[in-house]
Parts: structure tokens; sequence; C-alpha cells
């Protein structure tokens, strides 16, 4: 079947495939343009799945302070050449970031950053709140195990939905930017300040 050049190049476009990547793309769904575009993003979620290993030392530090002045944050982005660190798609990621963390004020980068003492506290807090409300012992592990889920959402960056896009995680969102920019890339840490706040 004939492919449209239009078609090649807006799905370049949309997905920063190459030209050859897309024409093949399209062949394979018999010129489906929705299931090229699918086909190319798990090929491109693959991809970048191979790359979270490379060495990330470049990067920036993205700052951004909310209107008003009252909340600040700072970001840490890493990714592998001084190049890609320069392009607007990784600085707009960065700063993306940046209005995430000011809005949802997550506490913790990663599920592993969260101290041992406060998950066995939220357990024991799960726990009790169940047994209260009179579920049966025997699923009261697995009530605790799915208020964890929610727990993890409010208090970890990468599990949280993405203020813009909450149909996206933003362990997905990074993942995604990787198969865009084809590097490596790492939030590395981050601090959140907000106006008369105790520093915990």
């Amino acid at each position: 079947m004939e492919i449209k050049i239009e078609d090649v190049k807006r799905l370049r476009e949309e997905t920063g495939a190459g030209v050859l990547d897309c024409r093949k793309a399209l062949e394979s769904c018999e010129g489906d343009y929705d299931q090229a575009v699918k086909l190319l993003r798990e090929k491109g979620l693959a991809a970048a799945a191979k790359r979270l290993g490379r060495e990330a030392s470049e990067g920036l530090v993205e700052t951004y302070p909310h209107p008003g002045g009252r909340v600040g944050v700072m970001v840490e982005v890493n990714c592998e050449t001084d190049f890609v660190a320069r392009t607007p798609q990784f600085q707009e990621f960065a700063h993306d970031l940046a209005l995430h963390i000011a809005a949802m004020s997550p506490r913790y980068l990663n599920i592993e950053d969260i101290p041992e003492d406060v998950l066995s506290e939220e357990k024991q807090i799960y726990r009790k709140q169940a047994l209260g409300e009179g579920k049966p012992e025997r699923i009261v592990d697995r009530i605790v195990e799915g208020r964890l889920v929610k727990f993890y959402q409010d208090a970890c960056l990468m599990e949280q939905p993405f203020v813009k896009d909450d149909s996206v995680l933003i362990k997905d969102l990074l993942k995604e930017k990787i198969a865009e920019l084809k590097e490596n890339i790492v939030i590395r840490r981050f601090a959140r300040f907000e106006l008369g706040e105790h520093a915990q």
C-alpha cells in the first residue's frame, strides 16, 4: 500500500522517531496512523529502558519561584550531554518538574527514599483505621497495601500524577522524555521552600 509522505512527516514530528522508522511503522500498521504512533511509542519506551543505566552528569538546576514569592523550588535534572541539557525540550521538562513540585509538595523522590520509621508509622495508622472500621483481620493487610499506594502518590515525586496531565505519572513522563531525547535522564534531587514552614 502507498504511504503518504505527509503521514510520515506528521508521525516524525509527533514521536521524534526517524523517517525510516516512521515509514516502517506505517507499513506494518497498514497505514493506520494511531496504531503507528502506539507502535513507535512502545519501541521508544523499550529503548529508553536500555538507557537507564548510562552515566548522566550533565544537566541543569532549575529554579521556580511561585508568583507571590511564598513558594520556591530547586530541582536538579541530569542528562548525558551538555548538548541535550541546552535543548528546549530538556529545559521545558526541568521547568515542568519544578512547577509540579511547587504545586504538589512531594516529600521524597522515590518510594525507596521514605525512612523506615515513617513507613512503619503509616502502616500502623492504616491498620488501626481498618480495624476501627470493623474490617475483618484477614483482609486488613490488603487494605493497608491499598492505602500505602495512595500515600506513595501523595509523598513521592516519581509516583505522583503529573500536574499538567494527571493521566501520566512523573516516572512515566521521565521515560517518555528519555525516549524522546535518546539519553538517560535522572531527576537527582529537589528542595521545596514555603514561607513560614519549619524544616523537617
